[in-house]
């Protein structure tokens, strides 16, 4: 049982629960609604009643506080380095756009970007990448695509290729594209019946088809629409 009170401060939440212990608990989380990151030990409780339970429940008088987030002065920038030579080529535009980017999901982080034989290679840093790689590594799939397209269009058929990575999440996720395609793989080998992967992006779709071309006995092709289009790995003539 809670309810935040009205107020023009989104700093300040007023809560209520059946024991102080309760309405605290669900004015912090209130504020952490809001202040994603929020630090705890910044956030200050008035109890205005520590609540009253009447005969057998009846009668209850919720308990009441007040929270206040008194955030500390404005944190210097998270330490990004600046990619080294031309700060206005397309470079300097990818490490400007996932500032950017980062900035907008309230994430700290470290960006470094490096080209090299025409392709631009980003990788994310820091405690808060999670929020960059989405579920299944879609977030940081739009976040490529897009940062990708906005190269593109500066400059146009000359444009390096991007990648986008965030604390070796792709290495991990193919390791495990790997491990999963082989895998199921022996499965339909041993019981020869077709087997259905999970949904997958096109990338992570090819990944799985590349593993797999030369596996004697082994066929594989995509279904679905996207973005719930599929590996299906069936058995194949024996090469």
């Amino acid at each position: 049982m809670s309810g935040d009170a009205p107020s023009s401060d989104p700093q300040v939440v007023e809560a209520e629960g059946e024991t102080v212990g309760e309405a605290k608990w669900m004015a912090l989380r209130e504020l952490e609604r809001r202040f994603p990151g929020l630090d705890r030990d910044s956030v200050t409780f008035q109890v205005i009643s520590e609540g009253q339970r009447g005969l057998l429940g009846v009668g209850t008088s919720p308990a009441r506080v007040v929270a206040s987030f008194d955030p500390p002065s404005a944190p210097p920038s998270q330490p990004v380095e600046r990619p080294s030579g031309d700060d206005s080529g397309p470079t300097a535009l990818v490490h400007e756009l996932l500032a950017e980017i980062a900035r907008a999901l309230g994430a700290e982080c470290r960006i470094d970007v490096a080209e090299r034989d025409g392709l631009i290679a980003a990788s994310v840093t820091g405690p808060d990448v999670a929020v960059l790689i989405g579920k299944r590594g879609k977030t940081i799939d739009a976040i490529q695509y897009l940062v990708g397209a906005a190269v593109a269009t500066v400059g146009g058929s000359e444009a390096p290729r991007v990648t986008v990575d965030a604390a070796g999440y792709r290495d991990r996720r193919e390791a495990r594209l790997v491990e999963l395609a082989e895998r199921s793989a022996e499965q339909v080998l041993r019981t020869g019946r077709a087997t259905r992967l999970e949904p997958m992006s096109s990338v992570e779709r090819k990944i799985v088809h590349l593993q797999l071309k030369d596996t004697d006995g082994i066929e594989t092709h995509s279904e679905g629409d996207e973005p719930s289009r599929y590996v299906v790995i069936t058995p194949g003539s024996p090469g």
